[in-house]
């Protein structure tokens, strides 16, 4: 059992592989967070709390002037009774008042992991693979409970946090604030990551000391956002990618969040991740209760990179569900790029007659094709092919492409409605609004309103109907704008805080019922490239497009930050024509294609203006990706380079699971004249084994690629890749 509690001490020890986490009940009903470490086989209390009388923090109980929870470490803590710091959680009872008193009632430990009601999750298969511990928190005054949470994973350095409200009085209850969790750390000197850019510029890495007050991101935008991940690290001071202690926290939701870490008077740092409380208020009634998301917390001792693998294990095989979560994904040729909305079905024919012979697998038709779809002004919403375009519907088009060997997938919007469209024309009041105010337009389209179930019907029939009328093998699901006037008229006046949150619950059920009724459709999720790129999402679908930009030197920063948290096989990465549409940057195929193969491989261009030269090329890197894509989509990952922004060189590697298999990719982006010589050293290899350098036929023990390193050849060229491939003997 990963979880034992101690009745001498009052603690609660929750161990993973490497991490002991211990919680301590207080004086009978407070609970409070006593560290999470490097494994300990056993907790004694060589560390125990102290109280001490600080001015200006308030006594709970004015017998004793040391106790104050201002000072105290807390696993869920309230505002109002005595603790000045962020609240978890804030609640309002009937008479107005925000005082609460969520004190230690019992708990249970689960053998498992129960799920949660109506909202995405890590799973298991069996009750083995993990332990579940709730405590159960009780206000006697408002009748208020609350259940905290903790699943410790056997398999992975990972404890999973989320919590449950429950109304057990006779009156109505207002959440104003509900955190998936939070986590207070003594007094250390920590540093905070987290990943944050624009469209086109999503998850770069940002690094930066904590210092005494707040330090926050959130989205406010409706969705996880392009601007901020939700996804924070907590780091010991000397942490980079081999070295140091790291705390990741990952929110698996799709929506508005806020992730905060604050450091108060006495230097003691308090995380904690949840929905974020602006605009929401959500409303619980007698007997119902209310479901926070879920956080994956994973503990490395090992640096950032160790961290990553565990991530990208878990997501890999109980985060991601379905056909797709145990199958190398298909190398695709997307026609966006290549020929944005002027296409008809001989174009899309003749596109998919270059790529067969080049060994693509998936012939993707994006946006474009349905009724009247001439531009981005008009017809979302009207799922029905334009028969200008496309006379014999998805259909014929499908069975051509079929006839070459490819399979053939397409893109959707199903969120949104053009302004200009039948369906907004038949259904005015079916997107989100507030009467009397004006709708403000982003891309000339409005969002439905996913909260009620007359739209989510109509959203089910019409896509339900578009993937039964040909052979689709491949869905993109795309959203291009974020939500303002987020108001329903399906529900009262005193629901509208509940809006934001109903909309993303609303959207689960969709995108649950769709996939379960196409489970042979691989579902790619969009939103402008990476605007939602989380593990909600993945949850129902296995891969993300990681950005608009497909800029192989944008993409490498992109990318990078992307595998902080999540795996190599949700990452789709395209190449595509040069000038670059997003930067006007020139750089040579074999970049282009070695960045790609760092995911997802695809194409994104128009292979009839090619040369037969590049034509080559592109044939021998799709045929040389089939090699390696159990080992880049299955492998563990290791970037190896320490480098911050801007990069001049970037290295990365894969490495089999068994250590026979290794890819190593290294790009230098700036030389200078008379540039040094660059040794790049390999990570993860079995010590003992001797790896073949392919190609080449030289030899080297495992130990010497990690300790000494590979001299690369000189002089390189600014923007240009190498690959290597290593086989054990």
């Amino acid at each position: 059992m990963s979880i034992t509690y101690s009745p001498e001490h009052n603690v609660f020890h929750l161990k993973t592989i490497h991490s002991s986490y211990i919680i301590q009940i207080v004086r009978g009903k407070y609970v409070a967070h006593l560290g999470w470490y490097s494994i300990l086989q056993e907790w004694n209390g060589s560390y125990s709390l102290q109280f001490i009388d600080r001015s200006f923090s308030p006594n709970p109980e004015p017998d004793d002037r040391t106790f104050s929870l201002d000072t105290l470490p807390q696993e869920y803590p309230g505002y109002g009774r005595t603790d000045f710091r962020s609240p978890a959680y804030t609640i309002q009872y009937q008479d107005g008042s925000r005082v609460a008193d969520l004190w230690y009632k019992e708990y249970r430990i689960i053998k498992g992991k129960p799920g949660l009601d109506k909202l995405p999750g890590t799973y298991i298969e069996n009750n083995q693979e993990a332990d579940t511990l709730e405590i159960i928190l009780f206000d006697p005054v408002g009748r208020l409970r609350c259940i905290l949470s903790y699943t410790v994973w056997n398999e992975f350095d990972v404890i999973t946090r989320n919590v449950r409200f429950i109304n057990d009085s006779e009156n109505c209850i207002s959440l104003l604030q509900t955190m998936s969790f939070s986590l207070d750390f003594p007094n250390k000197k920590y540093k905070l990551l987290q990943l944050s850019g624009a469209h086109c510029r999503e998850r770069h890495i940002y690094t930066r000391s904590l210092v005494p007050g707040m330090q926050s991101i959130e989205s406010r935008r409706g969705t996880s956002s392009h601007q901020q991940n939700p996804f924070i690290a907590i780091l010991s001071p000397d942490a980079d990618e081999d070295h140091g202690e790291v705390f990741g926290f990952n929110l698996v939701y799709s929506g508005n969040f806020l992730a905060q870490v604050e450091v108060d008077q006495f230097e003691m740092i308090r995380v904690m991740m949840g929905i974020n409380p602006l605009n929401f208020n959500w409303v619980l009634n007698p007997g119902e209760q209310f479901q926070t998301p879920e956080v994956v917390m994973v503990y490395s001792r090992n640096g950032l990179g160790d961290m990553s693998r565990t991530f990208h294990d878990l997501y890999r095989k109980r985060l991601c569900r379905g056909k797709y979560r145990d199958t190398v994904r298909p190398i695709l040729i997307n026609n966006w790029e290549g020929t944005y909305f002027d296409f008809n079905e001989d174009k899309l024919v003749s596109l998919a007659k270059e790529a067969a012979p080049l060994g693509i697998e998936l012939f993707v038709l994006d946006d474009g094709w349905f009724d009247n779809r001439k531009d981005d002004k008009r017809s979302l919403g009207d799922w029905f092919p334009d028969k200008h375009k496309l006379p014999g519907g998805l259909k014929t088009l499908a069975e051509e492409i079929n006839k070459l060997g490819m399979k053939f997938g397409i893109w959707v919007e199903p969120e949104m409605v053009s302004v200009e469209s039948r369906l907004y024309k038949t259904h005015p009041d079916w997107c989100l609004h507030v009467p009397n105010r004006s709708r403000s337009e982003g891309r000339n389209q409005l969002v439905l309103d996913l909260t009620r179930r007359e739209v989510r019907e109509y959203i089910i029939e019409t896509i339900t109907m578009v993937l039964s009328s040909a052979p689709i093998s491949y869905v993109k699901w795309d959203m291009n704008r974020h939500l303002t006037e987020i108001g329903s008229s399906a529900f009262s006046s005193s629901q509208q805080g509940e809006i934001s949150h109903r909309y993303v619950l609303g959207l689960y059920e969709i995108l649950e019922r769709i996939t379960s009724s196409f489970p042979d459709i691989l579902f790619e999720s969009c939103s402008g490239g990476g605007g939602r790129f989380d593990p909600g999402m993945l949850y129902y679908m296995p891969q993300t497009w990681t950005s608009d930009n497909t800029d192989a030197i944008s993409r490498i920063y992109i990318q990078k930050g992307t595998t902080i948290p999540y795996p190599a096989i949700t990452m789709g990465a395209h190449v595509s024509t040069v000038p670059n549409h997003q930067t006007g940057r020139v750089v040579p195929l074999s970049l282009r294609g070695a960045v790609a193969m760092a995911g997802n491989f695809g194409y994104e261009l128009d292979l009839t203006r090619l040369t037969e030269a590049d034509k080559t090329e592109i044939k021998e890197q799709v045929s040389f990706y089939k090699e390696i894509r159990p080992l880049v989509q299955f492998g563990d990952l290791y970037r190896l380079d320490n480098e911050e922004f801007p990069l001049v060189y970037t290295s990365w590697s894969y490495v089999s699971k068994d250590k026979r298999e290794v890819l190593v990719t290294f790009v230098l982006l700036r030389t200078e004249a008379n540039d040094v010589f660059r040794i790049v050293r390999l990570k993860g290899l079995q010590s003992n084994y001797k790896y073949r350098l392919l190609g080449d036929g030289k030899v080297f023990w495992g130990e010497e690629l990690m300790q000494v390193g590979l001299l690369l050849p000189y002089p390189l060229q600014e923007n240009q890749s190498i690959i290597f491939r290593f086989r054990a003997e």
